[in-house]
């Protein structure tokens, strides 16, 4: 537990500020749409990457540092699209933005967009594989300190899309969907411009 618990801690401590991948994924709790597809897909995601930076892949960069430039600026690109997606939705037609009244999104487009905002995000690299991977180094068994950083993105994850519903009575009103996707495209440009702006 000396390793374990100060993974979780510090996995569940990088993951509750709310970002790209957190938005989308309160989204589709919301919505109440290939949640679980959702969630497994965030938390494998961040166990691989983990996994990378507790076993030493975190020097990615100095073997290819190409890779960096294009993994920011397509990043911001991706982001930068689907914020004003995000803003299009919320300045449609109320009525659409009812879930209910939504057509559903097929399953591989979903789990497309929610690994492409995993992916793409420099910073997901830079809090998985770079700091929980140079972190872990300092505890006596790193195995279990990924271990618990990987569970903690798990409960994370699982927490938020399922507990999402909670919240459903108030977004039966069009207007909280129009607030949230307004919130969700901010969310999006702001960590498009931290990436432009701070790389």
């Amino acid at each position: 537990m000396t390793s374990f618990l100060p993974g979780f801690l510090l996995s569940l401590s990088l993951i509750l500020a709310i970002g790209a991948q957190n938005a989308f994924v309160l989204r589709q709790g919301l919505m109440g749409r290939h949640v679980f597809a959702v969630c497994l897909a965030c938390g494998l995601s961040d166990a691989i990457l983990i996994s990378a930076g507790v076993f030493g892949l975190g020097r990615i960069s100095e073997v290819l540092p190409a890779i960096v430039p294009v993994m920011r600026w397509g990043g911001a690109a991706f982001l930068f699209a689907y914020g004003l997606r995000s803003f299009w939705a919320a300045f449609r037609s109320s009525d659409s933005l009812d879930p209910g009244e939504q057509a559903p999104v097929p399953l591989g487009r979903t789990l497309a967009v929610c690994l492409a905002l995993t992916w793409l995000n420099p910073h997901v690299y830079l809090d998985t594989v770079m700091l929980i991977g140079s972190v872990s180094t300092q505890y006596p068994s790193q195995a279990e300190f990924g271990a618990g950083a990987v569970l903690a993105s798990f409960v994370f994850f699982f927490s938020l899309g399922y507990g999402a519903r909670l919240l459903r009575p108030l977004f039966a009103r069009p207007m909280a969907w129009t607030v949230l996707e307004v919130i969700i495209g901010c969310v999006m440009w702001l960590i498009a411009a931290s990436l432009v702006f701070g790389g």
